[in-house]
C-alpha cells in the first residue's frame, strides 16, 4: 500500500522532472526594488544548478538585457545574500523595452547568450516585458516583486511584508513623540496606486484615520470633525496614515492645524520602506517562488506568473494574470473604521 507520505514524495519528484530543452536560465529584477528579491535570486540560482542547468544574471533589468550586461552565476555568487535588502542584480526601468524594436532585440540577446529560460522579478510592467519575450520564443516566468501588494493574481508579493513592518515600526516611533506633544501626526506611507500599506498600518498602528488611494473621498472636513470630537472626549493626540497616492501631507497638516488649533505635523516615511533586511516571511516565500519558477521552466512552461493563492504556491498564464483586477479587502477596510472610533 502506498502511504500519503510516499505520494507526497512522488509528487515532489515529479515537480522537479526536467522535460524541457532549457539549458540556461537567465534572471533579472525590474522596476522598483523590494526586500526579498535577493532570496528569490538565490533560490533560482541554486535550484537551477541542482537541476544541472547554467544560470546567467542580467544586471539592471531589461536595460541591462539590451546592453548585454550579463554575468555567469554560481552557488558562490549568491552566498550570504538572503538577508540583504535590495537586489544584487540592480534594477532599472526601461522605456525602450516598451517598443517592438526593444523587445525584438531583447529576444535576440537572449538567444545570443544561450538563455532559453528567463525569470523576471518585478511588477505588472515587468510581466508585460516577459510576455513579449515569451511571444518571441524565450520561455519566461514572472515572480511578483513589489512592496505595494498590488498584483491581482496573488495574495502575496515579494517585499510587502518587510515594507509594511518597516512602516509600522516607523509609525510607532512617530506616535511616541506625537503623544508627548499632544499633536496630530499625518504619516505618509508608500503606495502610489495601492493603499495596502496604508490600510495594514492603519490597523496595526491603531490610527484614528486611514486614507487609502482606493477609498479616500477627499472629505477633509470629516477628518477635522473627527479630531475635534475626539478632543472633546479627552483624546490628546491623533494619528492619520496617508497613502502616497493621495499625498499633500504637508498641505493637509497646515489646514488641519488651522481648523482645529491642534499642532499638526506631517512625516513622509519614503524609501526607507524599500530597504532593510527582509523578514522571515519574505525570505521563505520569495525562496519558494524562485524555486517554483525553475520547476516551471524545467517542465517546459512559459509565459507564466508564480503566485501565492489560498495558501498555495501556484502559477497563472501571464495574460490571465494581467487581466485580473484587485481591490482592497472590504472587510479589513470597514473593520479599520470601526476600530478607529
Amino acid at each position: 500500500m502506498t502511504s500519503s507520505k510516499d505520494v507526497m514524495f512522488e509528487q515532489l519528484g515529479a515537480s522537479n522532472e526536467i522535460t524541457s530543452n532549457v539549458k540556461t536560465i537567465g534572471i533579472l529584477t525590474s522596476g522598483g526594488d523590494a526586500p526579498g528579491m535577493n532570496a528569490a535570486i538565490r533560490a533560482v540560482v541554486r535550484t537551477a544548478l541542482a537541476n544541472g542547468l547554467e544560470v546567467k544574471g542580467i544586471r539592471r533589468g531589461f536595460t541591462g538585457l539590451l546592453e548585454e550586461d550579463i554575468i555567469d552565476l554560481n552557488a558562490n555568487s549568491v552566498s550570504d545574500i538572503i538577508q540583504r535588502g535590495g537586489t544584487i542584480l540592480y534594477t532599472a526601468r526601461c522605456p525602450e523595452f516598451v517598443t517592438k524594436e526593444g523587445q525584438d532585440k531583447g529576444a535576440e540577446v537572449c538567444r545570443k547568450h544561450g538563455i532559453d529560460g528567463l525569470v523576471v522579478i518585478g511588477g505588472d510592467g515587468s510581466f508585460q516585458g516577459a510576455k513579449q519575450l515569451a511571444a518571441r520564443g524565450i520561455n519566461t516566468v514572472g515572480l511578483p516583486g513589489t512592496i505595494d501588494l498590488d498584483i491581482a493574481c496573488t495574495d502575496y508579493t515579494i517585499g510587502f511584508d518587510t515594507a509594511v513592518n518597516t512602516a509600522m515600526e516607523s509609525i510607532d516611533k512617530v506616535r511616541d513623540t506625537s503623544t508627548s506633544h499632544e499633536r496630530c501626526s499625518i504619516i505618509e506611507v508608500m503606495g502610489r496606486n495601492a493603499g495596502y500599506i496604508a490600510l495594514w498600518c492603519g490597523i496595526a498602528n491603531g490610527a484614528e484615520d486611514v486614507l487609502t488611494t482606493e477609498r479616500y473621498d477627499h472629505d477633509e472636513q470629516r477628518i477635522i470633525s473627527n479630531i475635534i470630537e475626539k478632543r472633546k472626549i479627552g483624546k490628546k493626540h491623533h494619528i492619520i496614515v496617508n497613502a502616497e497616492g493621495i499625498g499633500d501631507s504637508y498641505g493637509m497638516a497646515k489646514r488641519i492645524e488651522a481648523a482645529t488649533g491642534m499642532e499638526t505635523r506631517a512625516t513622509i516615511i519614503g524609501h526607507i520602506q524599500r530597504g532593510g533586511s527582509p523578514t522571515c516571511k519574505d525570505r521563505v516565500y520569495a525562496s519558494a517562488m524562485g524555486a517554483k519558477a525553475v520547476d516551471i521552466l524545467c517542465r517546459g512552461g512559459s509565459n507564466r506568473v508564480v503566485a501565492y493563492k489560498h495558501g498555495e504556491f501556484v502559477d497563472f498564464d501571464i495574460n490571465e494574470a494581467l487581466a485580473m483586477k484587485k481591490d482592497l479587502d472590504e472587510y479589513l477596510f470597514q473593520m479599520s473604521k470601526k476600530l478607529s472610533r
